[in-house]
């Protein structure tokens, strides 16, 4: 059992898996990165500094006590979050568009260098070298 485990684990379906959940991991930490550190101060510059995570429908105002301590919390829609994560999907997803795009384009270009003569046109060179 042990050996069949060992010989499961070490097949290359694995070790691929492996290394690209990694490597998912961590351009998903540089896209994060991306969108929270450069994309949304951008778009917060042209939204007039406007933090849509603030905004909400206040169904049921916090209750305080005599002592100054929260009794019941606020009960809120939050829908201000929620648009900053459609504004962070967005951006997530036009990095990761740029990305595939830049990496299909160097794709493209390795696949398009000249290939030389096929096997047909070697075989045929060969046949024609031995009939002389």
């Amino acid at each position: 059992m042990i050996k069949e485990f060992k010989n499961f684990i070490m097949t290359g379906n694995v070790i691929d898996l492996a290394v690209g959940v990694i490597l998912g991991a961590a351009i998903g930490a540089v896209v994060n990165g991306f969108v929270a550190d450069i994309a949304m101060p951008f778009i917060g510059h042209f939204t007039g500094g406007v933090d849509f995570s603030e905004l909400k429908y206040v169904l049921d105002e916090a209750v305080i006590g005599t002592d100054g301590a929260i009794v019941t919390p606020e009960n809120a829609i939050k829908f201000g979050s929620w648009i900053n994560t459609i504004i962070q999907l967005i951006a997530v997803g036009f990095v990761l568009f740029l990305i595939v795009k830049v990496y299909n384009k160097t794709k493209k270009a390795v696949e398009a260098a000249p290939a030389g003569p096929s096997e047909i046109d070697l075989l045929t060179e060969i046949r024609d070298a031995l009939k002389k």
